[in-house]
């Protein structure tokens, strides 16, 4: 019975799989991006959220969304929230332009929204056809080092200097040697191809910074007032009245969010098929409405359960290596997020000295994306350049996407190369323009 109902569910047989695989696959992919649990609490509560509150909201959100993602769509594909867009919900939102996080959880929320209405009315592909793919990759590049500079900051291996700027920091404190130390160690279990290496390092680092005195356990049982301290602390009017009412501030905020989940999604749901061999004959990629709704429905219910913008996991591919092509990998993969939920408030017992090295390889991975750039091309590379670089010395994703998309625009009018299908693109980038003429003036 059980089994007649998973292959009607998920066609194991028809995708040549069998129940044994998928729980593997599941289990495999949960083990690579489980470390989502200790770092998105460590980058969000930066922000002044509850640290134990957002361990639960990530693990509701990741078990939530792989869950709907495999359900409707039958992909392999898990969620969780988003690496690169909780920092820039942190850095760039919360502490760079001061909205509070009850209020960028109501811009997070609405950029759900807009997500949901711009895929059922089509406009999602759309925009997605407007951006040439150099961007795509540059975008990940750029998130990535992003990332990768914030994980230096907190290990305080690299530091602000009033002569250059940044420098390099005392590398014989205790949290800097210890991250390095974390670094050295989640690299070999990486280079080792151990499953789960990043939770692995960040746990054994962890239980050194206890050793040294850097971090303090707190025992203690579960309890709903963890979920409790974020669950609901949206602010949906105050995000709609930021900087007295619908103007430049808001847009920009939701559109980021909006724009990075796009370009993330589609990005990780085309690695992920071509790997699993899901893709139609002629490249297209089936029941695609059913993964972007999905992904819509996962942003709305993190936003309320209390964390940044949930999106699919490239990390998703490790399962897909496991023999994983159904959505009962992404099943199992949210089933075991919900188990870790007994274990999540103990987050924020875990020292900066580990999730820092595991913020630094996260980025480092990410900047692989960059060898899809045609560097030799300067119509591709310069627009490209200009985004990798922009995100991180301007600590803002929004301005990385300005330079480049703008400077795109901006190329292709001058080679007399745009077309009427570039209308989008040329919008987007008039937009961006305005922008800066805004923030200049205000």
């Amino acid at each position: 019975m059980f089994a007649s109902a998973l292959e009607r569910l998920f066609g194991l047989k028809r995708h040549g799989t069998s129940f044994r695989t998928e729980v593997l696959a599941g289990v495999t992919t949960f083990l690579t991006m489980a470390y989502i649990i200790v770092v998105n609490p460590a980058m969000l509560g930066e922000a002044g959220l509850p640290v134990a509150g957002v361990a639960v909201a990530t693990c509701l959100a990741a078990g939530f969304g792989s869950i709907l993602m495999g359900l409707m769509s039958n992909y392999p594909l898990a969620l969780a929230p988003g690496m690169g867009l909780n920092a820039y919900f942190t850095y760039t939102v919360v502490k760079g332009m001061g909205v509070p996080w009850e209020t960028a959880l109501g811009c997070v929320f609405l950029s759900g929204v807009a997500f949901l209405v711009l895929t059922l009315v089509g406009v999602r592909q759309m925009i997605v056809n407007a951006i040439p793919q150099s961007l795509f990759a540059a975008v990940a590049g750029g998130v990535g080092l992003f990332i990768a500079f914030i994980g230096l900051k907190d290990a305080g291996v690299i530091v602000s200097s009033p002569a250059t700027s940044v420098a390099i920091g005392d590398l014989t404190k205790p949290t800097a040697a210890l991250s390095l130390a974390g670094l050295l160690l989640i690299a070999v279990l990486q280079a080792w191809k151990v499953r789960g290496a990043m939770l692995i390092g960040i746990l054994l680092t962890a239980a050194a910074g206890w050793g040294l005195g850097l971090a303090r356990v707190h025992p203690g049982g579960y309890s709903l007032e963890a979920l409790s301290a974020t669950a609901f602390r949206l602010n949906i009017p105050g995000a709609l009245t930021l900087k007295g009412g619908m103007g430049v501030a808001i847009v920009e905020i939701i559109f980021v969010f909006l724009f990075v989940d796009l370009f993330d999604n589609v990005g990780t749901l085309v690695a992920v098929t071509k790997k699993a061999g899901l893709v139609g004959a002629d490249g297209s990629i089936p029941r695609m409405n059913r993964i972007l709704l999905a992904d819509s429905f996962a942003t709305l219910f993190g936003a309320l359960a209390g964390t940044s913008t949930v999106t699919a996991y490239v990390e998703s591919a490790s399962g897909v290596a496991e023999g994983g092509r159904t959505g009962l990998t992404a099943v199992v993969v949210g089933l075991l997020f919900l188990g870790s939920l007994f274990v999540s408030p103990y987050v924020q017992a875990i020292p900066t000295a580990a999730t820092a090295p595991a913020l630094i390889l996260v980025g480092a991975l990410m900047i692989g994306a960059l060898a899809e750039v045609d560097w030799a091309d300067p119509a591709v590379a310069i627009p490209a350049f200009l985004t990798v670089i922009i995100i991180p010395l301007s600590y803002s994703i929004a301005n990385g996407l300005a330079f480049g998309l703008t400077s795109h625009a901006v190329l292709k009018l001058l080679r007399g190369r745009a077309r009427a299908s570039d209308l989008p693109l040329m919008v987007l980038a008039g937009l961006f323009v305005a922008r800066f003429i805004y923030l200049a003036n205000g």
